[in-house]
């Protein structure tokens, strides 16, 4: 079944989730009309890859086009002008810059993963839980709504500004005409009446200042509250929902609706500062004792511009945090030399600032007890604009940015360890500065702590103290936090190892293997709800027994499934995570020849399978095969393996053990798509080869060796055809097999 298949398959829920991330960018039309065909192409690697992305973008519009072929012929309307619609906007977004809707792709479809695997928990884990708050998606709303309304107020009030204006110039044109006439007849009943009803007008126009005054300090005070309040938390939020989903948790989304939200307040900002200007300019023309205008209009001002200046930082963010584009999954890792990516967003979008505002990118090397300094490379000053982003965003992305660093005389390279490298807080820092309508305005905004690496054998530590640091702490900006880091809640570490999986591998963690991992970090036997971990548990003590750490294993673990087998472990086939106890107790009532697929506890990077048999005094006994490590699986696939499995009894007859994959999955149902070729399609010997030589294949071949005593060799691949073997079954004795084979199995 396709991902999409499944998808579509999740409860409402869920599929709300789904819509987020479904827009004009990558219409959910094209996801679902080209399903098969967007799942099995390589958009992470596009990615990275220009040359790449752009024959993946061309086949893309290739096959839009043969979508709109199929649905013209149907003669479906609808269809057909929607999909003329998009194949425009694709072709007009991307064609300057295709690896961004293989980033787009990508992403929606590691989402599509994450939410599945979401999807078969229990129950969801506390960090997505806090983060889909119905208290914060109450708070969304009312901030959009008070928005709407301060625009909506500060509009009223500029029809109550323009009435103002039309009112004092009636005022002048009555008091010039009585001007006029005083020097003929000064005490004349007309003039009199006139005066009368001069100071009438006058006492409504001071009334009406007043009022104008006061309706703009209410505009005033609405937007200081929201700021101060709901659009505070609100961007807080976003930040912390940005950091959860930089180490593999849930997309982050609203920046757009904060974006909108930003935009209108400024808009309502610059509109009331306006109002006061046309407040001063009606000041010149007319004043008089105890006029509201030179008592309130300062203090106004001075308000709208302070609110001006905090909207306008607060507005400066980096909306896609420092990630090298060879490693999309690990962010905020980056590598000496190896460019990186950012990106950075204005969220009031004003015409007036496009391509005026210029950003620079800087280190910040302010780290405590470090000799390690860094400069960038590259082009590090560059203009936001609205042309470059697919939403028409005010944003800058650095694309060729490259930490180096600098030369130092303390020699802080060679006495630094790796956990001291791998725990060395930076950021990338970023200032401009915006000129708009005589304002001028300073901006800083700096990337969440970066770890600056030379060699890639670091990045496995410093992705684990990525992850530690955007678990335990929403503080942006705390470059010394590994002098001292806390302890992690271990509901919450769980959860996101499973987000590892989900984001890396396509399939987060069921709670069965959560346990596993729960106890092997903490023993058996501890409810693990409010137990807290350290940061050395985690990552730089060894496990018992063992000469790595615990987050080492798990990462050696992540590696060997995506390179080897991860068609089956995304099919759920791999149960992996299982402690040797448990699988016994799994096992021990089922069908001889059940087998289930873990991981090896204590080899790093290797997966095993044991299968249950049955001794003829009806006794229960388990075999497990020595655990199978990258070296060798690159040799032959891991569903082949399974497939063509032997073992030589006690009676010396090889046959394959593995009959049903847990619980009661016949083992060709569960693996056989993932078969590299069907026994069938091997050549027979008298086929013949290349050059003569007869094909041959690698076929797994393990001994029962029912002596505890005799020492433990590693298993080797025995190369033979299938029908060779078979041939050599038919014309040698069981003895010239059984020296033929040197692959011994564990016994237990």
């Amino acid at each position: 079944m396709s991902q999409w298949s499944q998808v579509q398959q999740l409860e409402i829920k869920f599929l709300e989730q789904v819509d987020q991330f479904y827009d004009d960018n990558f219409p959910m039309e094209i996801r679902h009309l080209l399903a098969q065909w967007i799942e099995g192409q390589d958009w992470e690697a596009a990615s990275n890859n220009e040359a790449m992305a752009t024959i993946l973008l061309q086949n893309l519009l290739i096959q839009v086009d043969e979508q709109l072929d199929r649905v013209s012929q149907e003669k479906n309307l609808l269809l057909i002008h929607n999909l003329k619609r998009i194949r425009k906007l694709l072709q007009g977004k991307y064609h300057g810059n295709p690896m961004h809707i293989a980033v787009i792709i990508s992403n929606c479809l590691r989402e599509e993963r994450r939410i599945l695997a979401a999807a078969s928990m229990p129950v969801q884990g506390p960090l997505e839980k806090s983060l889909q708050n119905s208290v914060v998606s109450e708070r969304q709303r009312n901030v959009e709504h008070k928005v709407s309304a301060i625009k909506n107020s500060a509009q009223m009030t500029d029809q109550d500004v323009k009435y103002l204006e039309d009112l004092q110039e009636e005022f002048d044109f009555r008091y010039k005409t009585i001007q006029s006439l005083e020097q003929n007849d000064k005490n004349s009943a007309l003039i009199k009446q006139e005066m009368l009803a001069l100071q009438a007008m006058l006492n409504t126009l001071d009334y009406k200042r007043k009022e104008v005054l006061s309706k703009i300090g209410r505009v005033i005070h609405e937007i200081d509250m929201l700021m101060s309040n709901m659009l505070t938390e609100e961007l807080l939020d976003w930040k912390r929902r940005q950091q959860i989903a930089c180490i593999g948790g849930p997309l982050h989304g609203g920046l757009d609706q904060l974006q909108n939200c930003f935009t209108l307040l400024a808009e309502s900002l610059f509109q009331v500062r306006r109002q006061l200007e046309k407040l001063d300019e009606l000041l010149t023309r007319l004043t008089y004792d105890g006029d509201p205008i030179p008592l309130q209009r300062p203090q106004l001002l001075e308000k709208v511009n302070f609110l001006l200046y905090n909207l306008f930082r607060n507005s400066f963010v980096v909306e896609r945090q420092p990630c090298m584009p060879t490693h999309p999954q690990r962010p905020m890792v980056l590598k000496t030399l190896i460019q990186f990516t950012v990106k950075l967003r204005l969220l009031i979008k004003l015409p007036e600032l496009n391509y005026q505002i210029r950003v620079k990118a800087t280190i910040d090397n302010s780290v405590l007890h470090s000799n390690r300094r860094f400069v960038l490379c590259g082009t590090h000053v560059k203009a936001m604009n609205m042309d470059e982003s697919a939403n028409g965003s005010l944003s800058v992305e650095f694309r060729h940015l490259q930490p180096k660093e600098m030369k130092s005389s303390a020699g802080s390279k060679g006495n630094e360890g790796p956990h001291m490298v791998t725990e060395e807080l930076h950021s990338i820092s970023f200032e401009t500065q915006v000129c708009l309508y005589g304002l001028t305005i300073n901006l800083e905004t700096s990337s969440l702590p970066v770890v600056m690496i030379s060699n890639v054998s670091q990045l496995p530590n410093a992705w684990a103290s990525i992850i530690w640091y955007n678990l335990s702490t929403n503080d942006p900006q705390n470059l010394s936090f590994f002098n001292n880091p806390p302890a992690a809640t271990l509901s919450q570490l769980l959860e996101v190892l499973s987000w590892q999986f989900s984001s890396y591998v396509g399939r987060g963690l069921n709670s069965e293997q959560l346990n596993m991992l729960a106890e092997k970090l903490m023993g058996q036997q501890v409810s693990y709800n409010d137990y807290q971990l350290s940061w050395a548990k985690f990552c730089k003590e060894h496990l018992p027994g063992k000469s790595f750490t615990f987050w080492v294993w798990l990462e050696a673990i992540l590696d060997l499934i995506k390179k080897h087998i991860l068609p089956l472990w995304i099919d759920g086939y791999v149960m992996g995570f299982v402690s040797k106890e448990k699988e016994r107790i799994l096992l021990k009532d089922k069908t001889p020849g059940t087998f289930l697929l873990r991981f090896s506890e204590s080899n790093l990077g290797g997966i095993t399978f044991t299968w249950v048999d049955q001794l003829e005094n009806g006794d229960v006994t388990f075999h497990s095969v020595e655990p199978y490590n990258k070296g060798r699986l690159s040799a032959l696939p891991f569903a082949d393996i399974l497939r063509d499995y032997k073992v030589i009894m006690a009676d010396n007859v090889p046959e394959n053990p593995l009959k049903y994959l847990y619980p009661d999955i016949p083992k060709d149902k569960a693996f056989g798509k993932h078969y590299s070729c069907q026994p069938n399609e091997v050549s027979k010997p008298s086929d013949g080869g290349g050059k003569g030589y007869v094909p041959s294949v690698f076929i797994p071949v393990s001994k029962i060796l029912n002596d505890s005593t005799d020492p433990h060799s590693p298993s080797d691949l025995l190369p033979m055809s299938p029908s060779v073997y078979a041939v050599l079954r038919e014309h040698l004795s069981p003895t010239v097999i059984e020296t033929a084979v040197c692959c011994k199995l564990f016994h237990s």
